[in-house]
């Protein structure tokens, strides 16, 4: 993404963190899903930041950003310290946040630690939690994580070489072959950029981070959501199934909540034009 503004500074614990600025206006963060440097803003970003002051960051471990301080502190809820680190590093006290999958979680946490810096949601793909749990609506991969972890501790040069090595032309491949992406929508160099981004991080720091992410839960926070609210979700999102979209909605107070048909977990970047048009109405319609 292209930033007019963009650094390092210090998150919540001094974890090294990237940020980049673009456009003018009233604030909007956005807040990656787990494993992405900002793939699913590529369309969302520039578009929003013709009318809005767009703030992007990379947690720690992802992208730019530098690894955690401590190895643990890989937390929904660190995130979300980093969060509010990094709004007031870049003079921000109020801001609409929109998470896409993992950020959806960072956004209600956020809320929970500062209700009065939130101005809106809007919840991409994502939903409050235990997202291990309900991968495939099965808790398989809550199951097989632990073994999977000691796996990557235990044989870590091995497992780095082959994970460095993924091919991202494969790996669109077969993702759209069993439907976890629709490659009739989503371009094969934007979901590269994704796979090879992800290719770049220590494994045992994604699987952390997919472990602590699976053991938050924010689903206390959706009864006390007082500001305007878009839940958006894909018809067929197997990551983050939609009737999670759908409970999340219809637990938070006045919640709009926005199918897209078609749309599976990466519907940010398959189908923009729908996802930037909702989006724009929902800022207009609540003077945001």
């Amino acid at each position: 993404m292209d930033y007019d503004a963009s650094g390092l500074l210090a998150g919540a614990d001094g974890s090294r963190l990237f940020f980049g600025d673009r456009g003018s206006g009233s604030p909007i963060v956005l807040l990656d899903g787990i494993g992405c440097d900002g793939w699913a803003w590529t369309y969302l970003q520039p578009y929003l930041a013709e009318s809005h002051r767009v703030l992007h960051w990379h947690y720690r471990g992802h992208g730019r950003s530098g690894p955690p301080v401590d190895p643990e502190a890989a937390s929904v809820e660190a995130h979300a310290r980093d969060l509010l680190a990094v709004m007031d590093a870049r003079g921000i006290s109020r801001a609409v946040l929109i998470g896409h999958s993992m950020g959806t979680q960072v956004a209600l946490e956020a809320y929970r630690l500062a209700p009065d810096r939130v101005r809106a949601l809007v919840l991409i793909c994502g939903t409050y939690g235990r997202v291990t749990a309900t991968f495939h609506d099965s808790d398989v991969l809550e199951r097989v994580l632990p073994k999977l972890s000691n796996l990557v501790a235990s044989r870590r040069p091995i497992v780095r070489a082959l994970w460095g090595r993924v091919p991202g032309k494969l790996a669109y491949a077969i993702g759209s072959w069993i439907g976890e992406i629709d490659g009739s929508t989503l371009r094969q160099e934007d979901f590269v950029a994704y796979v090879e981004h992800l290719t770049t991080m220590e494994p045992d720091t994604y699987l952390t981070m997919l472990r602590l992410a699976g053991e938050h839960s924010a689903e206390d926070v959706l009864g006390n959501v007082r500001v305007p609210t878009l839940v958006i979700a894909g018809e067929l999102d197997t990551f983050t199934p939609k009737r999670l979209a759908e409970h999340m909605a219809g637990e938070i107070a006045s919640a709009e909540y926005f199918e897209v048909p078609g749309g599976t977990h990466s519907t940010p970047a398959e189908q923009p034009d729908i996802v930037n048009a909702r989006i724009d109405a929902f800022l207009r319609a609540n003077d945001l």
